[in-house]
Formats: C-alpha cells, structure tokens, sequence
C-alpha cells in the first residue's frame, strides 16, 4: 500500500514537473514570437518610409540609414529564430540593397525642394517628414546612428517642414487677399511670420521670406486704413443727406 501511495505521489511530481516545464516552453516560445514580431514590425515601417520617400527630394543618406535600419532588424529576427523560413535570404538582399545605398550617399548630390501644389500630397510628405524625424531620432538614442549625422539631417528634414508649412499659410493668405477677404489674409500672414519668428534655426530663407510677408502685411494694413476711411466717409454722407432731408424746407400743399 505504501509502495502505490510512494508510487501516485512520484506521478503527480513528474506531472507537475512536466507542466511545468511545458509551460515555460510556452513561454519562451511566446516571446520569441514577439520579440520577432516587433522586428518585423521595424522592418515593415522602414520599408513603407522608404517608399514613401519618392515624394521627397532625393536623399540617399536617409535611404542609407533605413536600409541599414532593415538590416539589423533582420539579422536580429535571424538571431531570435534562426529557423525562420527565408530569413538568410532576406539579409543577403538587404546587404546587397545597403552597399548599393552607400555607395550612392558617396555620390549622388541632393535635389532642390519643389512645393507640390496637391494639398493631399502636401498632407503625405508632411506626415513622412515626422515619421522619419521620430525613426532618426529612435536610431541615434540607441546607438546606431551618430549624433553628428543626425543633427545635419533632422535639421534639413526641420527645414524643409519649415517651408510646407509656411507656403501653405503665404499660399493661402495670398488667395484670401485676391479674393479681397483682408482679415483672414491678416491671420494667415501673422500666423506665418509669427511661425518664422520662433524658429529656433535662422536661415537666409526664414528672414527673406519673413521680410516678404511683412510687406504683404503692409498692404493689407494700408488697404484696411483706404477701407476703413472710405467707409466713414461714406457714413457721413449718409448722415449729411439724413441731416439735409431733415431740416430742408417744407413744402405748402
């Protein structure tokens, strides 16, 4: 009797021992699958930032530090399951993709910003220029993208996020202006200065076209003075006419 307790208890013992060990099996294998799929996930933003970069003028530093971005997300999915269907392949490639990127950034100079006028395609490279701030910024905080480097593009990437944003304020104060609708060109104006003004980076861009939109201003205020004393003008004779219709003689029936 003994002997068949001593015997369910050593079940039970390598039962729980089993589950157990299972269990942490489980575990191990859930946050591979994880940390694999946040990997991945590095992988897919890059590449769709990559894409996207057509709308933006070419920069093949930028395109240098995404690839390289790719890559060592790669070879860390590599590293957490290394029996990923594919997977050597895929760094082969992105090897091959990043040598041909840096040679490119050893060469090719960058081309000159021209402002689409699409609204939506305006909306599209906005929205890249911040993702690919926050990326640059996400490599150089984790060591792979040195602090130099990073300066001179986060500042050409502010630049050029500078200028959307102020065409399409001088842009759109000018339409109201044409359309003589002087206070909403007013705010625009003030809004874009206003904007300059704060910019911590000064260029020869910011104080010209500053000066540029001051005199848009000046035309607007000028114009609001002509208004405004053409209308109390007109006011007055309004009331010299009340006045004179008023007090005028009267006439004998």
């Amino acid at each position: 009797m003994g002997i068949i307790i001593g015997l369910v208890i050593a079940l039970v013992v390598i039962v729980v021992f089993v589950n157990a060990v299972q269990q942490h099996k489980e575990k191990q294998e859930q946050d591979k699958r994880a940390k694999a799929a946040k990997q991945k996930a590095i992988i897919d933003e890059t590449e769709e930032l990559i894409l996207n970069l057509s709308h933006l003028p070419t920069n093949p530093k930028v395109v240098e530090i995404l690839n390289r971005r790719s890559l060592n997300a790669a070879k860390a999915m590599a590293q957490i399951i290394p029996e990923l269907k594919g997977i050597k392949n895929r760094i082969n490639e992105m090897e091959a993709r990043l040598s041909a990127s840096e040679d490119l950034a050893s060469q090719t100079t960058e081309d000159t910003f021209i402002l689409p006028d699409n609204e939506q395609q305006l909306v599209v490279i906005l929205q890249t220029i911040k993702k690919l701030r926050a990326t640059l910024k996400s490599e150089q905080a984790k060591g792979a993208l040195d602090a130099q480097t990073f300066m001179h593009e986060d500042q050409k990437l502010d630049a050029m996020q500078l200028r959307i944003n102020i065409e399409s304020l001088y842009k759109r104060g000018s339409q109201a202006h044409g359309k003589e609708m002087l206070g909403s060109a007013r705010q625009y104006y003030e809004k874009a200065i206003q904007t300059l003004t704060e910019h911590p980076h000064q260029t020869e861009y910011t104080i010209k076209k500053r000066e540029e939109i001051q005199e848009q201003l000046e035309l607007i205020t000028d114009a609001l003075k002509n208004s405004n004393a053409a209308d109390a003008a007109k006011k007055a004779k309004a009331e010299e006419d009340d006045l004179d219709l008023l007090f005028q003689p009267k006439k004998k029936w």
